[in-house]
């Protein structure tokens, strides 16, 4: 086995880095304002000044924004970081304390493929993405942000760790699940704000920027040069490894294989042909094939007419068409009786007793030819047809083309019988390409307008005719016309089984029926007021909730505490969450580490031992289960009064907390007791920043991300696994807390649910522990990291990964489909 020292090494020996100074190639660098061109006009962006004197930035304000990119522009943008491993993205900003707003969301649909946002009512910063398995993700740094000063911020993502810097210091490094780039067309890019309703940034950006490059950060701090490999080269060295034990075993059965054939191939030479008309042409070959020019070439013939120039023939010959020749060609030429003739005409005539006499034209002059007796003819004299190249008469329709003539009709020509001999006829859709017409050429019926195609037809070529064919959406008629097809009858069309077809010329459209929405192809139910909590639209007006919420609209969250479907330990209380609930240790109690879910695993804090408690310094703490008194020591008068934060305060004093106005504690014989200020929103000395929802001003509402629902400031509902909360007016979500689940290898979130489960069928995990120091050795004895995956040898259809510590998962691919039969192997 390799060791990860081992890597690194050959890492820093091989490794090169695509930057060490703070230059950055043009090409890496995604710049959002200058992409944007942000310096025209855009409704709610005023152009101020920026972080150093003289340097621009721009002031986002309003709350009807549309800062979105052109899909042109973003389609490039985009491209840069498809795909992409390493990227880090970059912002100068000066946000407006308590705004929780997006600085740069890339996102389709609903899916956000990369979305940074600053939180200031929670005080955190949220990196949402999508992971390799296509699940929504949210990490989360707690920082303030909103604190209306300039900052520098920069996330740095390399497979599957992240750094957060501000003011270019390190603030958060951590392994997170890995991001997919996998972005399809389509996706928008927005600025300032999440979409048109939702997300908005309040404050000043100065840039904000794309890096494609490893520890892009380096670009923005210039003195936190890079030090180590990224996880993304480490990484990247281990699949090249594994990539190449695979490709080593593949090859080495492969060049065996090679040799055997290699073996029987000595000797041979193979070389390109052709085939036509029986024979066989070699590679560049060329030859004439009637009265066409031929070649071979790449294994095709090529052919192409022969162009015939007039011959120039002496004074005793005459240009004649010749056997196995295209062109006529200089023929000896014979007088006789004041006509000329040809080499090879024939002349018949009669001497003075009435005889028959057949001459030859043969050398320029007219030859005798012995005849040959002639056969007894069966039709009448009146029949008889005396022919001038032969001496024997034939009866009236007598077949020429039998005799012989038939073979000089050579190419898509027929011969045809006449009253006294034969000649070529081309075929139909041909036309002669000499005046004998044996030798045609193909008429392109449909370039000369020589066709009888209809409407709603194409016109196509063929040798001797063409054909009509339909066009798209039509069907045939007869061997010349098409007319419209209906697809909706013929159930040939696209649309959604809650959706009407409409016939079209050419085709069809669809649209949802009554109480669905979509574009016709996919409709899905419309529920009055939409499914709230996650929950489903399934039929009109009905909604199936998630786990965890009921009511028509699963608009009520199940108290699981009250209602009695939970029983805590004695030391922990239920805590009821949205859609879930957990037991949570009571005051003074914290777990040991073994989360049990029902609370068994909290246990008393030692106050006293911990230095946790607020006793005075003339009393003395005691530890009791659960918390922990302050005494005061026999014979002293003691005051009761309290430590809190390094201040001193009086027995029965009340105050509020510095960095919390909404919160009030007091003093109690030694003890500090804080709770939540109780909002009265009768009382006309309400604070609204503590009791927002007694804010009943319109400016302070939210609108749900349906945009069909209103909310009061104070509200909190669930959405998409997320609790979101309106105050004064801005929505902000964040991802429901869950149970932490430990010493597990296999997880699953069952369908419907928002939190992750234990489970032991490695088959039925979404995520799956890989650690890299973990081996096992495949059926060809190659040893394979742990998350690896190979194609079992000599069965391509067969995809292994070994996954965990004991479990090697064997699949079939199967084509055309999107998921896998899995079972375990070992």
């Amino acid at each position: 086995m390799m060791g990860p020292f081992k890597l690194y090494f050959l890492y820093s020996t091989f490794a090169i880095f695509p930057a060490l100074g703070f230059g950055v190639d043009p090409a890496l660098r995604i710049n959002v304002f200058d992409e944007l061109k942000l310096g025209e006009s855009y409704a709610g962006v005023f152009q101020v000044q920026g972080f150093h004197n003289e340097s621009r930035a721009f002031l986002f304000q309003d709350s009807w924004r549309n800062v979105r990119v052109k899909e042109d522009v973003a389609e490039v943008m985009l491209q840069k970081l498809r795909d992409k491993t390493e990227f880090t993205v970059l912002a100068t900003l000066k946000q407006e304390r308590l705004n929780s707003g997006v600085l740069l969301s890339i996102h389709y649909a609903e899916h956000r493929y990369l979305e940074l946002e600053s939180s200031g009512q929670r005080n955190e910063i949220r990196l949402h993405y999508r992971t390799r398995d296509q699940r929504q993700h949210t990490e989360g740094f707690p920082y303030s942000l909103a604190d209306d000063r300039w900052h520098k911020l920069s996330v740095a993502v390399s497979v599957s760790h992240v750094v957060l810097h501000v003011d270019c210091n390190r603030i958060y490094e951590r392994v997170i699940e890995n991001p997919s780039m996998d972005i399809p067309s389509d996706t928008t890019i927005w600025l300032g704000q999440r979409n048109q309703a939702h997300g908005y940034f309040k404050g000043i950006m100065q840039d904000v920027q794309l890096v494609v490059m490893p520890q892009g950060y380096i670009s923005q701090c210039p003195d936190l040069n890079r030090t180590c490999p990224t996880c993304n080269d480490f990484h990247g060295l281990v699949q090249k490894i594994m990539e190449l034990q695979d490709v080593l075993a593949k090859t080495s059965s492969k060049l065996s294989r090679a040799e055997e054939k290699m073996q029987g191939l000595d000797g041979c030479y193979c070389e390109r042909s052709c085939s036509m008309n029986g024979e066989l042409y070699r590679e560049d070959e060329r030859w004439t094939d009637g009265c066409r020019n031929c070649s071979c070439y790449n294994g095709t013939v090529q052919c192409e007419t022969i162009s015939c120039p007039p011959p120039q023939c002496p004074p005793d010959s005459a240009p004649a068409y010749v056997p196995g020749s295209c062109c006529k060609e200089c023929q000896p030429v014979c007088l006789f009786r004041g006509r000329v003739y040809v080499e090879g005409d024939l002349k018949s005539v009669r001497d003075s007793s009435g005889n028959c006499l057949l001459f030859e034209c043969q050398e320029h002059s007219m030859q005798r030819v012995e005849n040959a007796p002639c056969p007894e003819l069966t039709c009448p004299e009146s029949e008889h047809i005396t022919l001038t190249d032969r001496c024997c008469k034939v009866c009236r329709g007598h077949h020429f083309c039998v005799e012989g003539h038939s073979p000089s009709c050579v190419e898509n020509s027929e011969c045809v019988n006449l009253e006294a001999g034969s000649c070529c006829s081309c075929k139909d859709g041909y036309r002669a390409l000499r005046d004998d017409s044996a030798y045609c050429g193909d008429i392109d019926e449909c370039a000369e307008g020589k066709h009888y195609c209809r409407e709603n037809t194409m016109c196509v070529n063929t040798p001797g005719s063409f054909m009509c064919i339909c066009h798209t959406g039509y069907i045939r008629i007869d061997d010349y016309s098409c007319t419209e097809r209906d697809e909706c009858t013929t159930g040939l069309h696209s649309c959604d089984e809650n959706a009407i077809c409409f016939n079209t010329v050419g085709g069809h459209s669809c649209s949802c029926k009554p109480g669905y929405v979509g574009n016709g192809t996919v409709c899905r139910a419309l529920c009055d007021g939409l499914c709230q909590n996650g929950g489903s639209c399934v039929n009109p007006d009905t909604c199936i909730c998630q786990q965890g919420f009921t009511g028509k609209r699963c608009e009520t969250d199940i108290d699981e505490c009250t209602d009695g479907f939970v029983e805590c330990d004695s030391r922990a209380i239920c805590v009821n969450l949205p859609g879930w609930y957990h037991c949570e240790c009571r005051d003074g109690y914290h777990d040991n580490g073994m989360f049990s879910a029902n609370g068994e695993s909290c246990e008393d804090i030692d106050e006293c031992a911990t230095e946790r408690h607020s006793c005075a310094n003339d009393t003395v703490c005691f530890n009791v289960d659960g918390g922990y008194d302050c005494r005061c020591p026999h014979g002293k008068n003691c005051t009761g009064d309290c430590n809190h934060d390094n201040k001193h305060k009086h027995n029965g004093q009340i105050w509020v907390l510095d960095n919390d106005r909404c919160s009030v504690c007091s003093c109690q014989s030694g003890l500090v007791m804080c709770r939540r200020m109780v909002c009265d929103c009768e009382s006309t000395t309400a604070d609204l920043f503590c009791c927002p929802e007694c804010n009943p001003g319109l400016s302070s509402q939210c609108l749900h991300q349906n945009r069909l629902i209103t909310y009061s400031s104070g509200d909190t509902w669930v959405e998409n696994c997320q609790q979101c909360q309106c105050m004064s007016g801005e929505v902000d979500c964040w991802p429901m807390s869950c149970p932490p689940v430990v010493d597990c290898e296999f997880t699953q979130v069952p369908e419907g649910q928002c939190c992750p489960r234990c489970i032991t069928d490695p088959c039925q995990a979404d995520t799956v522990r890989n650690d890299i120091t973990k081996t096992c050795v495949d059926e060809n004895g190659l040893t394979r990291f742990s998350g690896a995956a190979w194609t079992k040898h000599r069965t391509e259809c067969t995809l292994c990964q070994y996954e965990g510590s004991t479990h090697t998962l064997c699949s079939s691919i199967l084509v055309g489909t999107s998921g896998d039969f899995r079972s375990p192997q070992g």
